[in-house]
């Protein structure tokens, strides 16, 4: 009988540091950050696209998925001392 594979786990925090190049780098790190938030919220694939087509056609939904990338780049904004 064989085990189910135990998923490894989900990097929440890309090479493990907020520090970024540029503010363009950083906003790229948040994007990618934003969308680990999700896959760790849903690990399951199908469901996962699945339910892609309801929040793609509502703007509440989308706007939310913006102010999940907004909060992840301002975290890594103070990081990097962007706003010096």
């Amino acid at each position: 009988m064989n085990s189910p594979a135990t998923p490894s786990p989900i990097v929440l925090v890309p090479g493990n540091t907020l520090i970024t190049a540029t503010p363009e780098a950083g906003r790229h790190l948040a994007v990618k950050m934003a969308r680990l938030i999700m896959k760790a919220t849903q690990p399951d694939d199908a469901v996962r696209a699945k339910l892609r087509p309801a929040y793609a056609d509502d703007p509440a939904l989308l706007i939310a998925a913006g102010q999940t990338v907004a909060m992840e780049f301002a975290t890594i904004a103070a990081a990097n001392n962007y706003w010096k």
